[in-house]
């Protein structure tokens, strides 16, 4: 066969084995070792691209990123933060109808500006706010499918790991796509509770009959502040240190993660056998995005070799395809994808082959890079995989609701996402403005 075919055919065996269980970084690797040594004839070229991937990706210094933002996010968890969000955005939304689901939005929102994970939005909110609003008489698959929605705003909110995963994958800036993400998460924010705010007086159905917030108790301003600002100061640090230029994203890390430290001593709310066990945790994480990284570049060489992506290039550019037409394409095989594979694998997979093209068209990679992760993103709540829908249920102790019902109240907001990445693929200056 010729290099080519290989290529292709080694594109179509990750998505399988992926699809069939197989740990992404051991089917990124054991497919692109296979493919070269048979498009080369030699297993040492294998060996040494393998090589020459390992040392890129544990020398590269913004690799630091992800250890330093993923303790913050564990210790902003052990801090009990997420409680605190939610309770005064529920209170200062406690006379607005079905303000306990604008509030659900609003919390997700400012947690994904300081974690970073959409898991972790899903599993806390899901013990937080669903057993609130169904004491409220609201619909339980709104309840399910409000926190479903919401918890994607980790993956595009920085700092979002998805955003730092995409980065090294494009050879971008981390801060770069740390600011590109600002704008679409606040708009994707908006949306959600704008939409929420329609469906309580059109679609009163869906919402929940005779929804009620009395009883929801004022909180006072000391409590407020209280609760507040150790949110606050850390998004402004992170962001803020950021976008004026005063931190590095790898400086921004450890400044949060400090920062999120001393609120979780100040608070008492961490052991030292928690805090050793945070460190463990992140450990774990780090080690395995970093062997997801490397098998991601193996995978980027591979392509490179067989020439997949200069040809694919070639192919759409030979139709004559306008940017919409390409972008539809682009779009619907995310879509697809994304009923089978989580948000990383479809990064790993499809945006080594779309580089090229994209580059040739003189688009922005950190704007393709947004709008990649929320193309991605939509599949997190959509079956079979809808990863968020399964965390939910799994994190839910109430039989009453079922995996069907998260998924049916998620479907709205699914909707709602296609609808802002149609917006941004329109204006691509909505994700580059702060750049």
């Amino acid at each position: 066969m010729d290099p080519l075919t290989i290529g292709m055919l080694s594109v179509l065996a990750i998505v399988v084995l992926v699809y069939l269980g197989l740990y992404i970084p051991i089917a990124l690797g054991l497919v692109s070792f296979g493919a070269i040594w048979m498009m080369s004839g030699k297993s040492i070229l294998a060996f040494n691209f393998l090589k020459v991937a390992v040392g890129d990706g544990v020398t590269e210094y913004n690799f630091a990123t992800i250890p330093l933002f993923t303790l913050m996010g564990l210790l902003v968890s052990r801090a009990g933060l997420g409680r605190d969000i939610y309770d005064v955005l529920n209170s200062a939304c406690r006379k607005v109808l079905a303000g306990i689901g604008m509030a659900t939005v609003g919390a997700n929102a400012v947690f994904a500006a300081i974690t970073g994970s959409s898991i972790a939005s899903a599993s806390v909110f899901t013990k937080i706010s669903v057993p609130e609003m169904l004491r409220y008489n609201y619909n339980k698959r709104f309840a399910v499918g409000v926190v479903a929605g919401s918890s994607v705003l980790g993956m595009i909110i920085p700092p979002s790991a998805m955003l730092i995963i995409y980065s090294f994958v494009a050879e971008q800036s981390v801060g770069d796509m740390f600011l590109a993400g600002i704008i679409p998460g606040l708009i994707l924010t908006g949306v959600y509770i704008a939409a929420i705010f329609v469906m309580a007086r059109v679609w009163p159905s869906y919402i929940g009959d005779n929804i009620s917030a009395e009883g929801l108790p004022a909180m006072a301003r000391s409590e407020t502040f209280r609760k507040s600002w150790p949110v606050l100061s850390l998004i402004f640090l992170v962001l803020g240190g950021i976008y004026t230029g005063w931190l590095t994203p790898v400086e921004a890390g450890a400044a949060g993660a400090s920062l999120a430290l001393i609120v979780a001593v100040v608070r008492r709310s961490m052991s030292w056998a928690d805090f050793w066990e945070t460190l463990v945790e992140t450990g774990h994480i780090t080690a395995a995005i970093l062997l997801l990284i490397t098998m991601a570049s193996f995978y980027s060489r591979m392509l490179g070799y067989a020439g997949l992506p200069n040809q694919l290039d070639a192919m759409l550019q030979s139709w004559d395809l306008s940017f919409f037409h390409i972008m539809l394409i682009y779009v619907a095989l995310m879509l697809v994808l994304g009923t089978l594979l989580d948000t990383a694998s479809i990064i790993l997979i499809v945006v080594p082959l779309f580089i090229t093209l994209i580059e040739s068209m003189g688009l922005s990679l950190v704007w393709f890079g947004i709008v990649t992760v929320i193309g991605a993103e939509i599949g997190l709540l959509t079956p079979p995989l809808g990863i968020s829908c399964f965390v939910i249920k799994s994190t839910l102790n109430n039989p009453s609701i079922s995996l069907k019902d998260v998924f049916m109240g998620s479907l709205p907001f699914a909707f709602l996402m296609l609808l802002v990445l149609i917006v941004l693929i329109r204006f691509p200056v909505l994700s580059t403005a702060l750049i």
